[in-house]
């Protein structure tokens, strides 16, 4: 087992199955993409441990409060994570984590966008410490998302051959 998948054990976290989109939806993409040294992880939203996406579904400052928003961002890393063991086979393998792009589905008026995607950035940095984990980041507004999702998120990570 990885130091990662160690870490998420001891943490009492698990990897979802790879994210399911909804039935009769076509997803034409990878959810990774390795090109030499880098590992490019497409948008990511909370999923059950099954792979199927997870709720509360909506935006966030109306429908999804700030604290479930937060959390709908930690269940992102996991799913990313997932995605991310299948296309690199270890976890290990990722050196840096090095830009995280976080979008919210934000009500009018919704400003609270970093702590929302904190929930992400706070997970990868516990699982990988602050030399690999810290990274660049974006945390910006949208007025709609795929499906209602509350968060997407996609990243860039630095890989070991």
């Amino acid at each position: 087992m990885s130091k990662i998948e160690t870490k998420l054990q001891e943490l009492g976290l698990a990897l979802p199955e790879i994210t399911k989109g909804p039935p009769g939806v076509r997803l034409p993409f990878a959810w990774v993409r390795v090109r030499g040294n880098r590992a490019y992880i497409s948008g990511h939203a909370a999923t059950n441990p099954d792979g199927s996406l997870a709720g509360p579904f909506g935006k966030v400052g109306a429908e999804v409060t700030l604290e479930q928003a937060n959390q709908s961002a930690r269940l992102a890393a996991l799913a990313s994570l997932s995605s991310l063991k299948q296309a690199l086979g270890d976890l290990d393998r990722v050196t840096a984590w090095l830009r995280v792009f976080g979008m919210v589905n934000a009500a009018p008026g919704f400003k609270q966008l970093p702590p929302v995607i904190n929930g992400f950035s706070d997970l990868i940095i516990e699982l990988y410490g602050p030399e690999a984990g810290t990274h660049a980041r974006s945390a910006v507004g949208m007025a709609e998302l795929p499906f209602g999702f509350p968060v997407e998120i996609e990243a860039e990570v630095e890989i070991s051959s």
